[in-house]
């Protein structure tokens, strides 16, 4: 594996970036780069680009009982502060004051297992948002937060892998292969999995992930049983919107299928 201190594609177009993925890696989908700038895999779905146009093509709010915004998204296109292009603003009034699901925004497609890339740069102290695997299991961005519910957590599951945290003004990125709770007869038989890399650190691996957390305002099933109720349906990749500066780019999403339990990249 590797990461754009190697392969700087941070600034090539998606096109480009597929290419020289495939160049390098010999065109296997698992061995493409991670880390900032890592470019889309052939057949991903590009989901961030900075633009209006994606954003309203590929999103919409969650509606869940605590939404208080209304469409058009309210986010912001702003000025990438390190790069050229613009990015996608968490900045949604109906939010202020930590308002977590009350203008959180989550794909129009649902997914199963997936591969996925995201980057993500926090611009205040404290600055705080979360990237949400089927709309129910939250991988925490949350700066200044080194405990299991903060930086880089499977929030409350595993602690946070904080040291691979770039800081506040810095592009950061997650890399994730994550393969959905398995079901027989409408039970739950395999919790949900997910392997993570951290600007291009591998900080979790193979990890379960046993229920949803945060009550029913934090996404799919949050309100059943507890959070424990997981239910046979797909969902959407979710980002939360919590009155803080947080911003991202370069989004992209791959449908893959894992039969078995495994979710760890090939190396």
């Amino acid at each position: 594996m590797t990461n754009s201190t190697r392969f700087p594609l941070a600034r090539a177009t998606p096109a480009l970036n597929a290419l020289i993925a495939g160049l390098l890696f010999g065109g296997i989908a698992a061995h493409a780069a991670v880390g900032v700038g890592a470019g889309p895999l052939p057949g991903a779905e590009v989901i961030i680009d900075g633009t209006r146009e994606t954003l309203d093509q590929k999103w919409t709010y969650w509606q869940g009982p605590r939404f208080a915004s209304s469409l058009p998204i309210k986010w912001k296109i702003v000025p990438d502060p390190v790069d050229s292009g613009t990015t996608v603003m968490t900045d949604d009034p109906a939010a202020a004051g930590g308002k977590y699901g009350a203008a959180d925004i989550v794909t129009k497609k649902a997914y199963r297992d997936f591969r996925l890339h995201v980057e993500f740069i926090v611009m205040n102290p404290s600055g705080n948002s979360g990237v949400y695997l089927q709309n129910r299991y939250e991988i925490q961005i949350c700066d200044g937060d080194k405990s299991s519910h903060g930086m880089g957590a499977v929030i409350n599951e595993t602690p946070s892998p904080y040291s691979a945290y770039k800081g506040i003004g810095k592009w950061n990125s997650y890399d994730i292969q994550f393969r959905a709770a398995r079901f027989e007869n409408g039970t739950k038989t395999e919790h949900a999995q997910v392997t993570m890399y951290f600007n291009g650190i591998k900080v979790h691996t193979n990890q379960p992930i046993t229920q949803v957390w945060g009550g029913p305002f934090s996404g799919i099933d949050g309100g059943n049983d507890g959070g424990k109720g997981i239910t046979d349906v797909p969902g959407g990749l979710k980002l939360q919107c919590e009155g803080h500066d947080v911003r991202f780019r370069n989004g992209w999403i791959k449908e893959i299928n894992l039969v078995k339990p495994e979710t760890d990249f090939q190396e």
